[in-house]
């Protein structure tokens, strides 16, 4: 048999950009959109539909910065390369709730039609696991990249996301839960693990608070 003939590709990238709760994610996004726009250029944002929480369609960020998105994925969305002809780049907000079927979609696309792909989103939930988007992500993504912030109680970097209810840390609770009554903190290993380890031993919770 004979092997198939070869066809060479325009590959464009796929990136992960993940950080913490609380570290200008979607800022980030909206301001790499910005640019561009700026020069003209056809950009497509899309987020899950699942997230809700500043608006069904909405992308924004805490500094006030929002933008309408033009793709919204659901639990069974598939995405057909077809419609990403001409479009310059893609970027995902909340990319940590994607199904990982369409990540591999958005991997797909950038190589037919060639088109980048931006997708932001956190790392791992508040028991310090990942995502299933997140880690098909991590298993896919030419370029894996860190949007950094400091702990919310000392200097170190934070890498862990730190769940509060009614003003107690725990590590209750289904991994997305959005709406609730919750809070979340951006911590570093050393304070995460402090508040937790006392949540093993205490039903209470333990005595850390938000700032």
């Amino acid at each position: 048999m004979s092997a198939p003939a070869s066809k060479v590709w325009s590959v464009a990238k796929l990136y992960f950009r993940y950080g913490t709760m609380d570290s200008a994610k979607s800022m980030n996004l909206l301001a790499v959109a910005h640019n561009y726009r700026k020069q003209g250029k056809r950009i497509l944002l899309m987020k899950p539909r699942l997230d809700t929480r500043f608006g069904a369609s909405k992308i924004s960020s805490r500094s006030g910065l929002e933008a309408e998105a033009d793709v919204m994925i659901d639990g069974d969305t598939t995405l057909d390369p077809a419609d990403f002809a001409g479009v310059d780049c893609v970027l995902v907000d909340e990319a940590q709730f994607l199904p990982p079927p369409v990540i591999e979609d958005l991997r797909r696309i950038t190589v037919d039609p060639g088109v980048p792909v931006i997708c932001y989103g956190l790392r791992t939930d508040f028991r310090t696991n990942l995502f299933p988007g997140a880690q098909r992500l991590m298993e896919l993504a030419d370029r894996i990249e860190e949007v950094k912030v400091t702990c919310q109680y000392c200097h170190r970097k934070a890498i862990c996301n730190l769940r509060f209810v009614n003003g107690a840390p725990t590590v209750r609770g289904p991994q997305v839960q959005l709406g609730a009554e919750e809070h979340y903190a951006p911590v570093c290993w050393g304070h995460y693990d402090e508040a937790t380890r006392q949540l093993s031993t205490e039903t209470s919770g333990a005595t850390m608070r938000p700032s």
